[in-house]
């Protein structure tokens, strides 16, 4: 099962993503106050010597975990990977505005060879021909503008970044804790 649930802290605020292996251990610890959401899943285990009984686990796609999180709140820092860039990007070309789902490159708006960084801040989604254009030259060298600013994405945006497979209720819970910058819900 590929399926993540979605794991917040007792004040409601939106932690992890846990694997259904995750999950099933967090119930049986007991760390699991209740579940909620439109979708529920059963876990079957072994049968149980002297009475003949097998285990069972039913869990909801959203689960409140005992207690608060406060590493959550402390919003650290998102991974950069491409994966996530590019939809953040959603798969634009910040020159040219193409939208293309392969193909995209990690252009350094600043090039690192010019003091620039690896940063969220500072990079952007690149079509190959216009990374190739650019090459190691700033914008104004070229005369270009990008499309759209890059943002580094709070801890929210996060939880939609590392999850493709997110269900309807989790991502109807996380839509309004998103900023009305976001671009990766319309």
């Amino acid at each position: 099962m590929k399926q993540l649930f979605l794991a917040i802290d007792s004040t409601g605020y939106p932690t992890c993503w846990l694997s259904w292996q995750e999950a099933v251990t967090q119930e049986v610890l007991g760390k699991v106050s209740y579940g909620f959401g439109d979708f529920e899943f059963t876990f079957r285990g072994g049968g149980n010597r002297r009475t003949g009984q097998n285990s069972s686990v039913t869990l909801k796609s959203i689960l409140v975990l005992n207690g608060r999180n406060r590493a959550a709140r402390q919003h650290s820092a998102i991974p950069l990977s491409n994966q996530s860039l590019f939809e953040r990007d959603r798969y634009t070309c910040a020159y040219c505005g193409a939208v293309q789902p392969r193909g995209l490159t990690r252009d350094h708006i600043v090039p690192i060879s010019r003091g620039g960084s690896d940063s969220w801040l500072n990079v952007c989604a690149a079509c190959r021909t216009c990374n190739t254009r650019k090459g190691a030259r700033l914008l104004e060298e070229l005369g270009w503008e990008l499309l759209y600013l890059p943002y580094a994405p709070n801890h929210h945006e996060g939880l939609l970044l590392q999850n493709r497979r997110i269900l309807c209720d989790q991502m109807e819970l996380l839509k309004p804790m998103l900023p009305k910058h976001s671009r990766l819900v319309t």
